[in-house]
């Protein structure tokens, strides 16, 4: 973008003064309506004013930028004021006010909030952090040299810096909420303070287009401090494990970057701790495309899996209160607050669970940009009836447009605002969404209803087999990616209308956290104190529906412990499946027995079906691990290193 674009001569005041902040925003204002830039001169100061209140626009090095969005701007522009004394404006600090002596006023049309907006806040920030910039904008006495010096500025040509050999390397990371304008100047300021105090300094920028700049192994492996200037969490955070850290605001590298360094270096002298790895890869491997599509789903699900838990519990809560009460007309009275929890249940669980799925998939191939066409996709498949299948397809299909996207649509460092909130969620939601809506999505919907047609038809034998498959998953890693596949098999014929096999899932993870009670408590002799110790536990996390509970049992002597899960939750899951019970509301733990869709045994039975089967499947699985266990330890292949307390209560 030119700067001189968006302003003219008429809105150029120097060497001018204000007695306050107020006075001097009205009189830019007035300005702004007399060159035509406002169509209403009261609703635009009443948006700059807004924005005053929700945080400072002074940003430091005497520079403020207050700026007004809003219908009442006719075409984007801004007014410039250099002051001959400071004036009191709040700044980054919040206990104090700023000297500010450069004021620039902007005014931008809400259409232009994502593209124009952003694009000049990141242009006159990176213009003004030049010291020699700044220091002849404040000094020019014409508004021809304004321009000269706008103009110029891009085509300065940017000296060479070589880096010294012998100097402390410090490596900083610049992030900010928009991840625009405070992430581009502090790390401009970082790199500006780094040159002037023979530090080599790198800062990679954690910005709204993902992570630019990124910091290399060289650079990692070289660095004795590491500097985190940001508002939000720090991306592959990992990579500086074990280097000497200083963790500051986003907006403080632009008052005091030197000081700042100076405390990394200060830092540094403790040196790195012992968990500190040497970096070898400068760029993340490329994982192969089977592995990326595992990660990229289980990233969408464990996003959607607060949605779902909240959702189901809420739901469930609604379903209990109606027939502990006998409410059930006012559950189905609309408008009544039973209702309105019934909907917020069921919103959460029918309406956002879809396309927060294909959002976060998307987000997981290609950052940010792709969240915006991910739930695009994923309102798609509400709208045609693709389903938990079609925001799966979705989500893939929006992250590798949207990082086919981002590797070839690229523009100059200045346009990162217009790319990112603008041409990428424009472009990936128009291309993702007809994609969905015209394309892709109509056989996935076929393909979906095809599946819910073959579950809704399984009975007899084919019930007991799905049942049995499906207990085999669920504890054959204990919510490893094998359990998280059930689990969005069952999620998927949840969101199609098909309850039975969630019942299944429901039951089944009960099955290994009770056996690991049961078997401590039974055989005490034949397991370690931190196993006896977990088993106390368990069963408790068994009733929250929780298999997690059983790992360290399973890390310790895997094949005999899964092994013997495993039968139980077969058998369980067959039995379940073979019911034809169903669930509907996911995350209630045991309080599912009240919930159960009965398949037409009655309510009571149903229940004693359902929790009878994982009690019958724990004392398989306990069974067999108990002889197993005891074989092994008979034949000494397996060692236990036992308290004296517990060998001698045994004994006794």
């Amino acid at each position: 973008m030119k700067l001189t674009t968006l302003t003219n001569k008429s809105l150029i005041n120097l060497q001018t003064t204000f007695n306050s902040r107020e006075e001097a925003i009205y009189a830019l204002a007035d300005q702004l309506e007399q060159q035509g830039k406002l169509h209403n001169k009261d609703e635009y100061l009443e948006a700059v004013f807004a924005r005053e209140v929700e945080g400072p626009t002074a940003l430091g090095e005497g520079l403020a930028v207050p700026h007004g969005k809003t219908d009442a701007v006719k075409e984007a522009a801004f007014a410039v004021a250099t002051l001959t004394r400071d004036l009191k404006w709040k700044g980054v600090d919040e206990d104090e006010d700023e000297d500010v002596n450069l004021i620039f006023l902007i005014a931008i049309p809400n259409a232009e909030a994502g593209s124009t907006h952003m694009h000049l806040l990141t242009e006159l920030t990176t213009t003004l952090v030049d010291d020699d910039v700044r220091e002849a904008v404040l000094n020019a006495t014409t508004a021809e040299e304004i321009f000269a010096l706008f103009d110029g500025h891009k085509e300065k040509e940017i000296e060479s810096y070589n880096l010294d050999t012998n100097a402390p390397t410090i490596v900083c990371v610049t992030a900010c909420p928009a991840g625009i304008a405070h992430t581009y100047m502090a790390a401009e300021y970082l790199e500006k303070a780094g040159k002037k105090l023979g530090y080599n300094v790198h800062v990679e920028k954690q910005g709204a287009n993902g992570i630019e700049d990124r910091i290399t192994a060289e650079q990692l492996n070289k660095a004795v401090a590491c500097v985190f200037a940001a508002e939000v969490a720090i991306k592959d955070v990992e990579r500086f494990k074990g280097i000497p850290r200083v963790e500051i605001p986003v907006a403080e590298p632009i008052r005091h970057a030197e000081r700042i360094l100076n405390d990394a270096i200060e830092e540094s002298k403790k040196g790195r701790s012992a968990d500190f790895v040497e970096a070898t890869d400068d760029k993340p491997k490329k994982l192969p495309l089977k592995t990326e599509l595992k990660q990229a789903l289980l990233s969408g699900i464990s996003f959607a899996v607060p949605l779902i838990i909240a959702g189901g519990t809420v739901l469930a809560v609604a379903v209990l209160i109606a027939q502990i009460f006998d409410l059930q007309e006012l559950y189905a009275t609309d408008g009544s607050w039973l209702w309105m929890y019934r909907k917020l249940g069921g919103g959460l669980l029918g309406t956002l669970m879809v396309p927060v799925l294909a959002a976060y998939t998307a987000y997981s191939l290609a950052d940010k940009p792709a969240l915006g066409p991910g739930f695009a996709a994923g309102l798609a498949a509400n709208l045609i009836g693709a389903g938990f299948l079609g925001g799966v397809v979705g989500g893939l299909l929006a992250g590798y447009v949207m990082r086919w996207v981002k590797e070839n649509i690229r523009l100059a460092p200045a346009f990162n605002g217009f790319l990112t909130f603008y041409l990428y969620p424009v472009i990936g939601t128009l291309v993702v969404g007809s994609l969905m809506l015209f394309v892709i999505g109509k056989p996935v919907a076929f393909l979906n209803q095809g599946l819910t047609d073959w579950l809704n038809g399984l009975s007899g034998t084919n019930a007991i087999l799905l049942g049995a498959v499906l207990g085999c998953f669920v504890s054959f890693d204990l919510g490893g990616p094998v359990n998280k596949a059930a689990y969005a098999f069952c999620l998927g014929a949840m969101a199609n209308g098909v309850y039975g096999p969630y019942a299944i899932f429901g039951s089944v993870k009960m099955v290994s956290a009770f056996t690991v009670t049961a078997s401590t408590m039974i055989a005490p002799r034949l397991f370690k104190d931190f196993e006896i110790e977990t088993g106390k536990s368990t069963w408790l996390l068994g009733l929250a529906g929780i298999t997690e509970g059983a790992i360290p049992m399973a890390i310790e002597d895997p094949i005999r412990v899964i092994g013997s899960f495993l039968v139980g939750s077969i058998v369980t899951g067959a039995m379940v499946g073979a019911a034809g019970v169903g669930l509907s509301t996911p995350g209630a733990g045991i309080f599912s027995l009240f919930l159960l869709q009965d398949g037409g045994l009655g309510s009571f039975t149903a229940a004693a079906v359902w929790l009878g089967a994982a009690l019958i499947g724990t004392v398989i699985s306990t069974s067999i691990l108990i002889m197993w266990r005891g074989h092994a330890v008979k034949k000494g292949k397996l060692e236990l290193q036992k308290s004296e307390k517990v060998t001698a209560a045994t004994q006794n």
